[in-house]
């Protein structure tokens, strides 16, 4: 089973797909998805990328976390479940 990963302090400009073809690198990407503002459509900085095998992903943590990507050092651990609003 894949993991879910949590991709934060990325370009605000960055797309799902551009994000995808980022972590390609790193394996098959199942998904992957840029978190967006509802009102203004803009990216909030961060997304979640879900990769094909639990080796794929821990690959993708230690490749990408920490790691510049245009002017920003990316952050990149496994996402933890959303937890309910109170």
């Amino acid at each position: 089973m894949a993991i879910n990963l949590f991709v934060g302090n990325l370009p605000y400009g960055m797309t799902s797909d551009k994000l995808s073809e980022v972590f390609v690198q790193a394996g098959t990407v199942v998904s992957a998805k840029v978190i967006t503002d509802k009102y203004s459509g803009r990216s909030r900085g961060f997304g979640f990328v879900e990769m094909s095998t639990d080796e794929e992903s821990k690959k993708a943590i230690e490749m990408f976390n920490g790691h510049d990507f245009e002017g920003r050092q990316l952050v990149v651990n496994e996402a933890r479940p959303m937890q309910p609003r109170t």
